[in-house]
Order: structure tokens, then C-alpha cells, then sequence
């Protein structure tokens, strides 16, 4: 078990002694932690990684060999693999990859494991991909799931905190992050938490943080100022030796860096983060499909709730919800179909099929757009949904996009000495949250009243009572202003152009009239970490045939073939 597990796991001997290398799946759902599992016996290797990606498994054929390791780059590496330009070309969609596109891997010849899937190597090197268990029912009413919540969330933070001198974790005045730090006050010694101001100054974070705060005796509060911090988009002009994949979160890149290092000072090697929370107890919209499918007359009222509170427009959000197309459907035609539609109304309605509105920048160029749409096209013909639930379907997405997040800011943080921990994401507190009936959770007067009831007697009432979230968009927009010259020399020699995957010159002008709507901003984080991506390999692998690809030079790979 190879990650963050208890001491001591009481019954470990008893999965060996069983000397079946599957039996060990039955782990993951009975300890509490993160971890990758792997067994061996007579000559077989099983090896699993969890539900939400924190701990994900690439393999691949070396030599006639499999082999499997947490990251994909170090297996392109062994394999010399080139760079997968059509997969390349999804990683431009915003607002990011939809299933199951968005786990294709970017290595030629390397593959993910499938959501709870299982990797048997024999004797002979072979591998045979297994499924994982079954998804639970989303019908554990809410009294008792939250019960199950709490005892999950609660070992969770347990084996990350018992035992140590000094924890740090974020204190954002969210319910999430709020939680996290209320569950680990008094089982360190020292429990240090953090809180990074935003630069809008119309958000309500930094009160709710320090109400939590005037609660939590103690903890020892940092609170950073927007300009103690390296702002959005800093530092892009740098390269970066974790060749996974583009960062989906590059533009804050320089400011995990140095929050790392400012607590690495501060003497924490472990720091708490609340994500993971927001996908599990924000219920997905598209549970309302759902619901109005098992229970009609319930779901009227909540409907109506809704729309009051989000502004969905009536026609669209009845035409959303009467929707019937398969996920194949949706995803091999109407995805490709929209990919030019302007973003203008795509929050009028709860859901767009089994997703949100998947867009291609401006800047994308038509070839790309139309490798794009070949991608999906061949992704519908052979994937089923994560879920037969849409809201399921949806909520195991955005886990999984989150999950990938806190994997890559997880080695940001490792070069300073910091682990970053997400204990929402293990797999005993998705369980128990994906195991909730949404029928009590799908309500427009209560925000995350799961986790509300889950936290009951731990956080205090005060800090439960929030229903506002904030937003970052003026984060985003002072960023691009303050880089706007680093990201314009990013424009020059960009490798996307060369590839014939982006207009450099229209997303120039991007940068230079920034648009008033923050949506038009999202494609430009795909499209960053694309390109910083491709310089960073090209850097790292200057001989390889990767590289070459990374630097644009499509015909001397040709060539080399």
C-alpha cells in the first residue's frame, strides 16, 4: 500500500494470507487513506490506483513487458513514445476534456486505468485490464449517509494527522476547507492554516475564514495579502519537469510554488486542502434529470427552486431536462456540433446532456477543431458513461478532473518538502458521498446540506450557515494585465501554431483586448498549459522524437518514421 495509509493496518495479514493478488481491491474500500495498491504472488502483479485519480496508474509495454508507474512520462521514456497530437487537440477544449477524452493519455502507447479498474500483469508480462467494483446507489437517505460522511472524512484526516508535531491547512472560509481544518484542531500539536486573500474585493472569504478561525483555539493563522503571492499566469515563461500532461491549473503554478516554500519555513511538511468538496456536496445539476425521471412531482418544486435561484431560462432548462439522447449521442454529435457556438447562455440551463457546454477557443484553428470532432466521434463508438445517472456521471468527472488537479500540485509542493492531502478524494469518502440520496441533497434553500449535517457538532453552527461561494475572475483578469508581456512572447515561435493546432495571432489579440466576459477567458487555461507543456518537453527531451513534435517540426518526424 503505497501512499498515505494508517500505521499498523490491523488486517493486512489476513488480505495476504489469501494469496490472490485481487483480493487486496477489497482494501480500498475498508482502510481509510490514499494509497496505491499493489500485490504479488506466483509470479502475478496486481496493481490499483483509486476512484478519483490522486493515485493514478499508467502502463505501458516495455520491451514486451508491461509496466506500470504513477506518472506516463517516465514510461514514454522508456518506450521513446512521440506525443499524441489528436489527444493534444482536446486539451484545448474549455472548459476541459470531457470523459472520456479527458484521460487519453498524451504519450503514445501509455494508458490509464479505467475509474476503479485493476491492472493484473502475469507471469509472462502480459496484462489484462480488470473493471472495478460497482458504483453505489445513490439512495442512503440523508441522516444516516451523513453519519457515513462523517466517520469517512474523520479517519481520513485521522491518518494524515495522528502522529505528527505540525500540519498546515487551507483556511479559505469555505465549508470545505473549514471542515478539514476543524476535524484536524487538536489532534497535532501545532496546526498551522492558511488563508490567500483574493483580489476582489467584494468577496466574502476573508470573513468567513476569520469567523472559523475566532473558533478553532490553538491553530496558529497566516493570512496572505493578494500581493504577497505571485499572481495568476506568472512565470509561464519557465519550463517544468513534470511532463504528465499540460497543468490544467498552470496559471497558478508560481503561486503554489511559493506557498510551498513560504510553509516548508514554516515547518510543515503536510498540508490540508478542502478539494474534492465542492464536486462531492455541491450536487450536480444533473441530478435533476434525474430526479425528474424517479420522482416528477418532487422534482417540479425543486425545479422551480432552482431556477429561481440560478436565472436558468425556462425553454432551454425544460428542453435540457426532457432530453433523452444516449451518451453516445451527446457525445459523438452534439459535443462536435456546439464546439464554434458562442459561449453566450451556456448557464441558462442546468446541464447540456450528459455535461456542460464544451467550446473550442476562437484561436483553435479549423484543422483542430475537426480533430477534435474525429476524437469524439471514435470515443462515442466504444465508452459508456461513468454512470447510467447523469448527475452521477457528472459528479464523477469533475472528481476525477479534481483528483488529477491535486496529483500535479502534489509535486509542485513535493519540491519544497510539502505534500499536499486531499481528503475528500479518498475512496471510503467518495463512497460514502456518491452513496447519498440526491433526492435530499437537490436543494435550492440549503448549500451542501450533507456535509452541513456530516460537520453538525464539529464546525460550529456559525460557519455552517454559509450559502455563498466566491468566485475569481478579477484574480484572472488582474493576472493576464500584470503578465500580459510574458504571455505575448509566448505567442512568439508558439509551438500549438506550428503543430497547426492554434492561431497565434488571433490569440495575440486575446491577450491584448481581453474580453469583458470572464467565460471567454476559461479556453486561455487550456491553452497555456498546452503550450507551456510543449516547451517544457521539448526542453527536457531535446533528441527525442517527442520533442521534435513538441517544437512543431511535424515533417522530420515524418520523416523519421
Amino acid at each position: 500500500m503505497l501512499g498515505r495509509v494508517p500505521a499498523g493496518v490491523p488486517r493486512l495479514a489476513e488480505y495476504l494470507g489469501r494469496r490472490e493478488p485481487g483480493a487486496s481491491a477489497d482494501v480500498r474500500r475498508e482502510v481509510p487513506g490514499s494509497f496505491h495498491t499493489v500485490a504479488a504472488t506466483d509470479g502475478v502483479v496486481f496493481v490499483q490506483g483509486d476512484l478519483a485519480t490522486v493515485r493514478e496508474v499508467f502502463h505501458g509495454r516495455v520491451r514486451g513487458v508491461t509496466v506500470a508507474a504513477d506518472r506516463p512520462d517516465g514510461l514514454a521514456e522508456l518506450t521513446g513514445a512521440g506525443i499524441d497530437e489528436a489527444a493534444l487537440a482536446v486539451r484545448l477544449l474549455a472548459p476541459a476534456a470531457p470523459w472520456p477524452l479527458s484521460e487519453d493519455c498524451l504519450w503514445e502507447g501509455i494508458r490509464a486505468l479505467p475509474p476503479g479498474g485493476h491492472l493484473r500483469i502475469g507471469p509472462d508480462g502480459r496484462a489484462r485490464v480488470r473493471p472495478g467494483p460497482p458504483l453505489p446507489m445513490p439512495d442512503v437517505p440523508l441522516a444516516e449517509g451523513a453519519r457515513h460522511v462523517r466517520q469517512a472524512l474523520t479517519e481520513a484526516v485521522r491518518v494524515r494527522t495522528d502522529g505528527r508535531a505540525t500540519v498546515s491547512a487551507d483556511l479559505s472560509g469555505g465549508m470545505d476547507s473549514t471542515s478539514v481544518c476543524f476535524l484536524a484542531a487538536g489532534r497535532v500539536e501545532r496546526l498551522l492554516t492558511v488563508m490567500c486573500e483574493s483580489s476582489d474585493a467584494g468577496s466574502d472569504d476573508g470573513h468567513w475564514a476569520a469567523l472559523a478561525a475566532e473558533s478553532m483555539p490553538g491553530a496558529e493563522h497566516t493570512r496572505y495579502r493578494a500581493q504577497d503571492l505571485p499572481r495568476c499566469f506568472a512565470g509561464l515563461l519557465d519550463t517544468d519537469d513534470d511532463l504528465e500532461a499540460p497543468l490544467a491549473v498552470v496559471h497558478a503554478r508560481a503561486m503554489t510554488l511559493e506557498q510551498a516554500r513560504e510553509l516548508a519555513a514554516a515547518g510543515s511538511s503536510r498540508h490540508l486542502t478542502g478539494h474534492g468538496g465542492d464536486e462531492l456536496f455541491h450536487t450536480s445539476p444533473g441530478y435533476y434529470h434525474d430526479l425528474l425521471r424517479r420522482h416528477p412531482l418532487r422534482a417540479i418544486g425543486r425545479l422551480r427552486a432552482a431556477q429561481a435561484v440560478h436565472r436558468w431560462k425556462t425553454g432551454p432548462a425544460l428542453a435540457a431536462l426532457l432530453d433523452r439522447t444516449s451518451f453516445s449521442g451527446w457525445l459523438g454529435y452534439e459535443v462536435g456540433r456546439d464546439l464554434r457556438s458562442p459561449v453566450r447562455g451556456v448557464n441558462a440551463t442546468p446541464v447540456s446532456g450528459w455535461g456542460p457546454a464544451y467550446r473550442m477557443p476562437g484561436w483553435a484553428t479549423p484543422e483542430a477543431v475537426d480533430s477534435v470532432r474525429r476524437s469524439l466521434r471514435a470515443a462515442a463508438r466504444d465508452r459508456a458513461p461513468l454512470s447510467p445517472l447523469r448527475g452521477q456521471h457528472l459528479t464523477l468527472q469533475q472528481l476525477r478532473h479534481s483528483g488529477e488537479m491535486v496529483r500535479r500540485i502534489d509535486r509542485l509542493s513535493a519540491r519544497h518538502g510539502v505534500a499536499m492531502e486531499a481528503p475528500f478524494l479518498d475512496e471510503r469518502v467518495v463512497r460514502a458521498a456518491l452513496s447519498l440520496d440526491y433526492a435530499d441533497c437537490l436543494r435550492a434553500d440549503r448549500y451542501k446540506p450533507a456535509l452541513v449535517e456530516a460537520m453538525r457538532g464539529i464546525v460550529p453552527d456559525g460557519s455552517l450557515g454559509r450559502r455563498s461561494k466566491a468566485e475569481f475572475s478579477a484574480d484572472i483578469y488582474l493576472g493576464l494585465r500584470e503578465h500580459r508581456r510574458e504571455l505575448l512572447e509566448l505567442c512568439d515561435g508558439m509551438r500549438l501554431d506550428a503543430l497547426g493546432l492554434v492561431d497565434a495571432a488571433a490569440l495575440r489579440a486575446t491577450l491584448v483586448n481581453l474580453p469583458p466576459s470572464s467565460l471567454d477567458l476559461v479556453p486561455l487555461l487550456g491553452t497555456l498549459g498546452c503550450e507551456v507543456w510543449l516547451r517544457s518537453v521539448a526542453a527536457a527531451r531535446p533528441r527525442s522524437r517527442a520533442a521534435r513534435v513538441a517544437a512543431g517540426y511535424r515533417s522530420e518526424v515524418e520523416a523519421g518514421r
